[in-house]
């Protein structure tokens, strides 16, 4: 059986490398218990820079926790549609790849 969470954070993903790894974290350090509450959906809309790469770094770091998804340029909206397709919690949330949270 799957485990439940609480949240869902969407954060649709366009050539952000350099600040990916900031996001990621700045969810995975929140202080309501990442592990036990929070679902990452990544929806990868054609980057061509290293984006993927910390994608799938973080989801082997945390594979219960983090969702991956490649899918051709579309842009923004459809990353975040197809990100809701996924939802399985209560609460939604989406987070931009270049900003991230205290």
């Amino acid at each position: 059986m799957a485990k439940q969470f609480l949240f869902s954070v969407i954060i649709p993903i366009y050539n952000v490398e350099d600040y990916l790894s900031e996001a990621l974290d700045s969810v995975i350090n929140q202080t309501l218990g990442f592990k036990d509450n929070i679902k990452i959906i990544l929806i990868n809309d054609g980057s061509t820079d290293g984006s993927e790469k910390i994608c799938l770094e973080y989801r082997e770091r945390y594979p219960e926790n983090i969702d991956y998804i490649y899918k051709e340029n579309g842009g923004v909206s459809s990353a975040r549609n197809m990100g809701i397709d996924r939802i399985e919690t209560k609460y939604v949330t989406f987070l931009d790849p270049d900003d991230k949270w205290e």
